[in-house]
């Protein structure tokens, strides 16, 4: 039997407050980006996976995040035209189509989800190395805007922790290189008390985002930490870390999946509320963001919510205990680095995974393996192995891509999710062990 969705009206369909809320955040940030040019405000381009947003501000920049106008093309159809010219400009049908999609929307106009021209970087701040596709990426920005380029290099947990050695070559780095040049390029003195209190409110927030993700332990799980987690992650992730806007956001969040649990609601869709959690999954892989609404579709009509994800966890993995920490500022910014999902070795990614399925009792790990996104794919066969022999729980694998359309066949997932759900059954009733 098919769960029930609670439908609107096709003329009145809802969002969680939340949501709307997150989306006008959003459109505020991309007119203050195309607004830099007129303000006399300078731009920092940057990545999501270790980002350094409280450093960013401590020099009046502003945040402009490649990888996100990438998803933002995506959702809005835009990122095949994008990715094809760049394609015809010489780019390999392998590489990233997160890069395909940046360096084609800046061949067609670099026009923003606001219909606005982008403004050209200041600087470019790459503080990440766990995907290494971002440091040609930012090699191609360079040569194309011309302006300073600092490489924050983060070790890789190869051993699962963080050492002190670690540390202390990053806040060198810090101290060295990233704040000098930032003080170069935007005219500002650093001031660290300045950074304490952007940290100061970053923790308040990360602790409302920890208790959002850990809400789906309930039953039914109030939110989708998948599919409805790409809205919860976007301010924290992106430009609004360390500021009151994220704190007033988290805590708004925070109190409707309250009200959500109190009444015994599950997760909103684009359809409605889900009534009837059939299935509880974690989910490892990004998703397709050019048929999201599509994808999404094919989990919620089933019955099924994805309880924990990976992906939620590219721009820090708080709720494995990490918080920004006013006390030790430089070196809270290293750890936070250190500790993104993507710069975790595979038997930290195993261990991860393993926990969600045990503590927000899932039913199974499904993998969705992205053709061009080689910093999550590159094992993944092993983690969907090795979390089956430790769960007992049955894995799967479904294959997409980020923003190329040309890689989403809505049939051919849509026959493999069906075939995880029925062996899903059979492990519930015992008549047959996972695949």
């Amino acid at each position: 039997m098919k769960p029930a969705i609670v439908k609107a009206r096709p003329e009145d369909v809802q969002k969680d407050a939340s949501m709307i809320l997150q989306k006008e955040m959003m459109a505020r940030h991309y007119d203050r980006l195309c607004d830099a040019p007129m303000t006399g405000e300078k731009v920092a381009s940057t990545f999501v996976p270790g980002n350094l947003n409280e450093l960013i501000m401590c020099f009046d920049l502003v945040n402009n995040l490649p990888e996100v106008n990438a998803i933002q093309s995506g959702l809005r159809k835009k990122s095949g035209q994008y990715i094809m010219e760049a394609e015809r400009a010489g780019h390999s049908e392998d590489v990233c189509t997160y890069v395909k999609s940046d360096i084609g929307m800046m061949m067609k106009g670099n026009i923003g989800p606001n219909a606005r021209e982008l403004p050209r970087p200041d600087v470019l701040l790459l503080s990440y190395t766990g995907c290494f596709t971002f440091l040609k990426w930012f090699e191609l920005l360079r040569e194309q805007y011309k302006c300073p380029t600092i490489f924050l290099q983060t070790p890789y947990m190869a051993d699962g922790r963080i050492t002190p050695n670690m540390i202390q070559y990053m806040v060198r780095q810090l101290k060295e290189d990233v704040i000098p040049t930032l003080e170069e390029v935007s005219g500002v003195n650093f001031d660290i008390d300045r950074l304490r209190e952007y940290l100061k409110k970053s923790a308040r927030a990360e602790d409302d985002l920890v208790a959002v993700l850990q809400s789906a332990k309930h039953k039914p799980s109030p939110i989708d930490a998948y599919f409805g987690g790409i809205y919860y992650i976007g301010p924290i992730f992106g430009a609004f870390r360390g500021t009151d806007d994220a704190i007033e956001y988290y805590k708004f969040l925070r109190r409707e999946v309250e009200e959500r649990i109190a009444k015994g609601l599950g997760p909103i869709t684009p359809d409605g509320t889900m009534e009837g959690e059939k299935y509880r999954l974690v989910v490892e892989g990004p998703p397709n963001y050019t048929s999201f609404r599509q994808f999404w579709k094919m989990f919620y009509e089933e019955g099924a919510t994805v309880v924990a994800s990976s992906y939620t966890k590219v721009g820090g993995t708080y709720d494995f205990g990490f918080r920004h920490d006013p006390e030790r500022p430089l070196e809270s910014l290293a750890e936070y680095c250190l500790n993104v999902y993507t710069n975790r070795s595979l038997p930290m990614r195993i261990d991860m995974l393993v926990n969600y399925i045990n503590e927000y009792e899932a039913d199974g790990l499904l993998i969705n393996s992205i053709k061009s996104c080689n910093s999550f794919s590159a094992g993944q066969l092993l983690i969907m192995r090795e979390v089956e022999k430790r769960t007992g729980k049955p894995a799967a694998f479904i294959e997409t891509d980020l923003v190329d359309p040309r890689y989403f066949s809505a049939a051919n997932v849509k026959n493999r999710l069906e075939s995880y759900f029925q062996m899903v059954e059979q492990k519930r009733s015992g008549k047959g062990a996972a695949a």
